[in-house]
C-alpha cells in the first residue's frame, strides 16, 4: 500500500511557488522516514507559470511577470536499528524569478527580482513499540536574492550576499501498518539570516546589514486505507507568513514600507486518493487549496492562494519505483500596491494559472 504514494509524491513536488508571496517551493514534508528498509529518491519538476496583470483603471499590460523554474530534490533514508532511523533531504525551500518587461508606459517595467535559496536537513526517527514515533533534527538552509526597482524617478537595486543559518524540526507520528495508516505532526523552526545588501539609489551605493526571517511552519500529513488497494492521503500546512520581510534601510527609508512582507499567515491544504491497479502499477489523484487573503500583495510575488489539481501514476518494477505526473493550478487573483502612494492599486492580476509536470525514481535497497 505505501507505494501508492509514489503519485501522491509528485503532486506535492511542485507549483509551490504559488503559495505565499510565490517564493515558497518544498512543502518540507518528513514522509521519507516512514519509508521501509534502506531508501533513495531524486525527484525533479519542473513548474510553468502563467502571470499577468494590467495596470489598476487602464489596459497597460505587465506582461508574463513569472518566469518558469524547475525543482531538484534529493532523499536518502536507512534503518540504524529495529526502532531507529535517519534520513537526509536536499531540496530548494525557497524562491522567486520576476521580472516586469510588457508594456514600457506600466510603471514597474524593468523591475525584477531572483530569489535562491538551498536547504540540507538530516533528520533521526525512533519508534517505541506502542506505534508512535517522535523524530526531529537540523536543517541548514542558504539564501540570496538580487532586486532591482524601477518605478518613476525611483531607479533601485539590491544585491546580497549569501548566507548560511541552522533551524531545528521536531515531530511526533502514530502508525498502524496493518491498514497503512499514519499520521505526522511535524515543526519547522524559523531560520534568521543576517544579510549585507549592496543598495544602490539614485547612483549612490551603500552596504547595508538587514535580517530576514525565514518563517517557522507546522505540517500535518495523514494517510489511511480505506479499502483493498485504496489509500486516502492529506496534508494541511500552516506557515508564519507574518514574520517574514525583506527591509533594507535605505528602501525601507526612501518609501516607508519593506520591499516585500504579509499581512496574513497561510493555511495550505491538499487530499487524494491513491489506488494500487496490479503488483506494477497504482495511480493517484489530489486535490491543493490555499485560500485568497484579500488586500494587497506584493509586487515581486502578484499571486493571492490557489486551487490545484494534481494526478500521477507510479510504475514498481523489482526495487525500483517511478514516478510521472502533473499538476495544474488556478492561480487566485491579486491587486498589488502602488509603492509610492500607499493604499492605493497598482496592478490586478486576474485568471491566472501554472502547470507543473515532474518525475521521481525511488530506490529500495
Amino acid at each position: 500500500m505505501q507505494r501508492i504514494l509514489g503519485g501522491v509524491a509528485l503532486g506535492l513536488l511542485s507549483a509551490q511557488s504559488v503559495y505565499a508571496g510565490g517564493v515558497e517551493r518544498s512543502s518540507q514534508s518528513t514522509a521519507i522516514l516512514f519509508e521501509e528498509g534502506t531508501y533513495a529518491e531524486f525527484s525533479f519538476g519542473f513548474v510553468s507559470p502563467s502571470v499577468s496583470g494590467v495596470q489598476d483603471g487602464t489596459t497597460t499590460s505587465t506582461g508574463d511577470v513569472a518566469h518558469s523554474f524547475t525543482s531538484p530534490s534529493l532523499g536518502y533514508k536507512t534503518k540504524l536499528s529495529d526502532n531507529i532511523d535517519v534520513a537526509l533531504i536536499i531540496d530548494q525551500p525557497l524562491g522567486a524569478d520576476i521580472t516586469y518587461a510588457g508594456d514600457p508606459a506600466y510603471p514597474l517595467d524593468g523591475s525584477s527580482a531572483v530569489l535562491d535559496s538551498l536547504a540540507v536537513t538530516a533528520l533521526i526517527k525512533y519508534r517505541f513499540d506502542n506505534n508512535i514515533s517522535v523524530y526531529g533534527g537540523l536543517r541548514n538552509q542558504a539564501g540570496s536574492g538580487d532586486v532591482t526597482v524601477s518605478l518613476g524617478p525611483v531607479n533601485y537595486d539590491l544585491q546580497t550576499t549569501t548566507e548560511s543559518d541552522f533551524g531545528y524540526v521536531a515531530g511526533i507520528a502514530w502508525e498502524k501498518p496493518e491498514i497503512a495508516a499514519r499520521v505526522a505532526l511535524t515543526y519547522n523552526s524559523a531560520i534568521n539570516h543576517d544579510f549585507v545588501g549592496t543598495e544602490t539609489l539614485f547612483g549612490s551605493t551603500t552596504s547595508t546589514p538587514f535580517e530576514t526571517e525565514v518563517p517557522q511552519s507546522v505540517n500535518l500529513e495523514f494517510q489511511t486505507g480505506i479499502a483493498a488497494d485504496t489509500l486516502l492521503f492529506g496534508s494541511v500546512r500552516w506557515v508564519d507568513w507574518t514574520e517574514f520581510d525583506v527591509a533594507p534601510a535605505q528602501f525601507v527609508g526612501l518609501l516607508g514600507s519593506p520591499l516585500v512582507s504579509y499581512d496574513e499567515d497561510v493555511f495550505t491544504y491538499n487530499i487524494g486518493i491513491g489506488r494500487r491497479f496490479n503488483e506494477n502499477w497504482s495511480g493517484a489523484i489530489s486535490l491543493g487549496y490555499e485560500e485568497s487573503q484579500g488586500g494587497f500583495t506584493s509586487n515581486l510575488g502578484p499571486t493571492d492562494g490557489f486551487t490545484s489539481l494534481s494526478v500521477g501514476a507510479t510504475y514498481t518494477t523489482g526495487n525500483i519505483e517511478i514516478t510521472g505526473g502533473a499538476r495544474y493550478i488556478w492561480i487566485g487573483d491579486a491587486t498589488t500596491q502602488n509603492p509610492l502612494a500607499t493604499g492605493t492599486p497598482l496592478g490586478q492580476f486576474e485568471d491566472n494559472s501554472g502547470l507543473a509536470v515532474g518525475f521521481k525514481v525511488a530506490y529500495t535497497f
